[in-house]
């Protein structure tokens, strides 16, 4: 009969952690971007019109989350709550086998281009998700100029 000197689950444990290392310091794009990892995942695009941001922060409420604009910099920050109970005397014999998900402070930075108006902009959010709205000045927009 085979038997191991190290039980199963030290294996397990020391790929997770391996795993965790090499996304801590991979810096390399992926699918899915370079914020492997932050909290809340980001989608930014555009219209010719507009700069939409649109973070996915389930489970938060509104007044949790802190949106600034300065200097073309938009930043989305704030705090979520931990999902597991507190330690207490009672609670000392359960454990938690995985954990993925965020608790803690966050905050994410986005650059916006040149032409986003800092004076309008709008934030919703709904179903976990907070849509940000910065329409784009007048003056940068293209338009059709007729010849007399």
């Amino acid at each position: 009969m085979y038997r191991s000197l190290f039980p199963r689950d030290m294996f397990a444990e020391m790929d997770r952690l391996q795993r965790e290392m090499q996304q801590a310091l991979d810096l390399s794009p992926t699918i899915r971007g370079f914020g492997r990892g932050g909290f809340p995942a980001l989608n930014i695009g555009g219209t010719p019109r507009t700069v939409e941001v649109y973070a996915f922060a389930p489970g938060l409420a509104p007044d949790a989350i802190d949106i600034t604009l300065d200097r073309g910099v938009l930043t989305i920050a704030g705090t979520r709550p931990s999902s597991l109970p507190e330690r207490s005397d009672t609670a000392s014999q359960a454990a938690v086998h995985i954990n993925e998900r965020f608790a803690g402070e966050f905050r994410r930075v986005i650059s916006l281009p040149d032409d986003a108006d800092p004076e309008n902009v709008e934030a919703r959010y709904r179903d976990g998700v907070l849509q940000i709205t910065v329409q784009r000045r007048a003056s940068a927009q293209s338009r059709r100029i007729d010849i007399h």
